[in-house]
């Protein structure tokens, strides 16, 4: 294994901030993922696995053990039926790289969830989800190096544990499973309305009437665009606070101080809020922070932007002063949607 060697992570994190990895291994195969593990494992060292960086934030001491850059590849089409197509991908594609492929191909599912920068492999992680869609909607399997059982298993998409922005990866077994492969459920076919909000008024608004993956996916690029920096251009993590969930009995109290409050109302008693509309009310919004180096992005609250920030501690300094303003106003705390590695998980040595 070519293992690299103190290895600075500002690279391995689109926030671009963060200290040095002690060894660092690139995987393309399932085996270099297994030999990776037990690497580790026999090493005593804790391991983790990584795609693009972009819902990562690294603390600035560092990683003391092995990042496993995820590299593999693989693009596979199954026809079940002139409707039913089974897509077979490797967790280190380009996500955005194969929702074009199944647009291309015409295919239904995930044209909502285009741009949205890193790997396949990271998307049943956090259940990723945009503008209508979300993977745990199509996906039907994750195939994962499981190294508590020491052996490659399949997982059904039913028994990944999905939540709102969440999964059994991100939660009950985080560290445990290496992702390696996915395999989704698309239709051949047009996206059926109603479709999300933002995206039926763009519609309304270029005179579109006619619909297919490709005008579904054209449409939600435009926005994104429109209201998302490229991380590969600005240094960021997408947004930076998951939508808060709270009792409908707080509600009431929210909406007479805040008639405009953006929220959604949910099954069992629960209201999901905007917190792009929480951090702008806040007076969040385009705010560029001298003593951090952090900013928002101008069009969206929710962007935390690294302009001149020179630590994690900058970034979390500037976290802390809007989440702090947001719960003292609403009273609500909001949720880090990138995952801040400073609790490295180290596997249980083999006996």
């Amino acid at each position: 294994m070519d293992i690299s060697k103190n290895v600075s992570l500002k690279n391995y994190s689109t926030m671009r901030l963060g200290g040095n990895a002690t060894n660092l291994l690139e995987v393309r195969s399932r085996q270099e993922v297994e030999e990776a593990v037990k690497w580790a494992e026999d090493n005593n060292l804790p391991v983790i696995m990584i795609g693009g960086g972009s819902n990562i934030i690294w603390s600035d001491s560092g990683f003391d053990g092995l990042v496993i850059v995820n590299k593999i590849s693989g693009f596979e089409k199954f026809e079940e039926d002139s409707e039913n197509i089974y897509l077979t991908i490797g967790a280190g594609e380009n996500w955005d790289s194969v929702v074009e492929r199944s647009v291309k191909d015409g295919l239904t599912g995930i044209e909502a969830l285009s741009l949205i920068p890193g790997t396949a492999g990271a998307t049943p992680v956090q259940n990723v989800g945009a503008y209508g869609q979300q993977i745990s909607d199509v996906l039907v399997s994750v195939e994962a190096y499981d190294s508590k059982d020491k052996k490659f298993i399949t997982i059904g998409g039913a028994d990944c544990g999905f939540s709102y922005r969440n999964s059994r990866f991100k939660s009950a077994d985080k560290g445990r499973f290496f992702i390696i492969r996915l395999t989704l459920h698309l239709q051949k076919g047009n996206p059926k309305p109603p479709y999300y909000p933002s995206v039926q008024a763009f519609f309304e608004q270029h005179n579109i009437k006619v619909y297919s993956p490709q005008v579904l996916r054209d449409a939600v690029i435009n926005i994104r665009q429109s209201k998302l920096p490229d991380p590969a251009k600005v240094a960021n993590n997408g947004s930076f606070f998951t939508n808060p969930i709270i009792d409908d009995s707080m509600l009431p109290d929210l909406l007479a101080n805040y008639p405009t409050l953006h929220y959604w109302r949910l099954e069992g008693g629960k209201t999901k809020i905007s917190a792009g509309w929480l951090v702008e009310t806040a007076g969040f919004k385009g705010v560029h922070d001298e003593e951090t180096g952090m900013a928002t992005w101008p069009a969206q609250a929710l962007v935390f932007v690294n302009e001149h920030a020179g630590s994690t501690a900058d970034l979390l300094k500037f976290k802390q002063k809007v989440t702090g303003k947001v719960k003292e106003m609403f009273g609500v705390e909001l949720e880090q949607e990138p995952e801040l590695v400073n609790n490295p998980f180290k596997l249980a040595k083999r006996s």
